[in-house]
């Protein structure tokens, strides 16, 4: 122990997340099954990170533009995910620190308040692009403007501050139930679309296409951008740690077993729902003569016409609503991690989650007053955007701190695992930096780099 505690700058001054540490009981001597009951709840606050409205337009766009093709890209992002969020687990468990207060521990104080603000940005992007998919959502199935609905998704701060009285378990229960929700409007659609089975199994096969066509690489690129939330890795080191399980070696190691059980056959139900949206796009738009579609109003209009089913696209938008909703229910929570764990600043959670909520409503409403609401396409784009600036961040870190033995102990990375997590974290540190290049750069200078290389320059 003494080893572990000289590894950090700072010994630890609080727990994460106080009011509900500690506050699942996990039963010592219960059968495997009751014990992954007791662990099985925090992958799933995590996976809804993963199948957000942000993700929603690079899966209809891939899916619309290249049919069954970039599949693969889906999946290989969602492995990445299940690895980046197993690493999570581990640090939280092994240390009883969150990400965030890890970064406190170890970093100077400068560079904890740079990646405090660079966090908080990213955190308010994602809650814009959940904030603009729910009033998208709104809009299409009750015909309220836009403006008025991102107002209403503000209700959820209630829902947060009373389920997290009742209990942890209260908020896990509800974002399980809106995952099925979604698993239920998605499955139903996938049996309307009526998909080429071959086609869709052949569609999880890699090909040298996916690098060899720009196109292709910049719309896998955007998925695989989407895919990985930089809040989620701060979010899932502190949940861990609502588990009351034994504070010893093994109890640590049992921990790690089931925790990583819950996370992973959670982000299998975020596969399901990303390679669905995927596959419909490609079922109904690609051979159909709409391989452009790729905004959610414009798939929201043309599933009922294209499939003959008149709830289609009702079906849709619920799963859309229900997509949105979740993911500013865990948004919320990680906003207080991230600004509990690098500054060590308790507020009332009420007036943080307001915080949180105010900082991705203000900017959506403005934008869509000032710009009108066509412009909420653009929108959800520009919050991948900002996502993608901060990824590196997180990962980085969470990496180096899982693989140094002085402060996980026994528990420190695996050489195979640390090959794995550092090929993950340049795959997704080179691709959201070609992202940012292609995005910002004039067309002149791509032009120019692009042609440099013997490539076409993206459009």
């Amino acid at each position: 122990m003494r080893e572990s505690l000289t590894a950090w700058r700072r010994t630890p001054m609080h727990v994460s997340l106080p009011e509900v540490h500690r506050s699942v009981v996990v039963p010592i001597t219960a059968s495997f099954w009751r014990k992954l009951v007791a662990f099985s709840g925090p992958g799933f606050l995590v996976a809804v990170g993963y199948m957000d409205p942000g993700n929603w337009a690079t899966d209809l766009a891939g899916g619309a533009k290249f049919g069954y093709a970039l599949l693969f890209v889906v999946m290989l992002s969602n492995f990445m995910a299940i690895l980046l969020q197993h690493l999570c687990i581990k640090l939280g468990v092994a240390t009883g620190r969150d990400l965030a207060q890890a970064c406190r521990d170890h970093y100077s104080t400068l560079t904890v308040w740079f990646l405090w603000i660079l966090c908080e940005i990213a955190i308010a992007a994602c809650d814009l692009a959940e904030v603009v998919g729910s009033a998208i959502a709104l809009q299409l199935l009750f015909g309220i403007p836009l403006v008025w609905g991102c107002g209403i998704t503000a209700l959820d701060v209630l829902a947060v501050l009373y389920l997290q009285q009742k209990g942890f378990r209260y908020i896990e229960a509800l974002v399980i139930t809106l995952i099925a929700t979604i698993a239920c409007c998605f499955g139903a659609e996938l049996i309307f679309s009526k998909p080429n089975l071959v086609s869709v199994i052949l569609g999880f096969v890699p090909g040298p296409h996916i690098v060899t066509n720009q196109e292709m690489l910049y719309v896998s690129i955007g998925i695989i951008g989407a895919t990985v939330m930089p809040h989620n890795l701060y979010l899932h080191s502190s949940i861990v740690q609502t588990r009351k399980f034994e504070q010893t070696p093994q109890g640590k190691c049992e921990a790690i077993k089931y925790a990583s059980i819950d996370s992973t056959g959670a982000l299998m139900f975020a596969l399901f729902i990303n390679a669905a949206i995927l596959i419909l796009a490609a079922s109904v738009f690609h051979w159909s003569g709409h391989q452009e579609v790729a905004a959610i109003q414009d798939a929201y209009q043309l599933l009922s016409p294209l499939l003959g089913v008149g709830f289609a696209s009702a079906l849709f938008a619920i799963a859309l609503l229900a997509s949105g909703q979740n993911s500013t229910l865990t948004g919320t929570l990680a906003g207080q991690v991230v600004m509990e764990g690098f500054l060590n600043i308790r507020i009332t959670p009420w007036l943080r989650r307001l915080i949180t909520r105010a900082i991705a409503i203000v900017p959506a409403i403005l934008v869509i007053g000032l710009f009108g609401e066509s412009k909420t396409t653009q929108l959800l784009i520009a919050s991948q955007v900002v996502l993608s600036m901060q990824l590196g961040f997180a990962v980085w870190p969470l990496m180096r701190f899982t693989n140094e033995k002085a402060k996980m102990g026994e528990f420190v990375n695996r050489p195979w695992l640390k090959i794995l997590g550092w090929a993950t974290a340049a795959i997704i540190i080179v691709l959201n930096v070609k992202l940012l290049f292609d995005t910002f750069m004039p067309d002149s200078v791509l032009k120019a780099f692009y042609g440099f290389l013997g490539l076409p320059a993206p459009q």
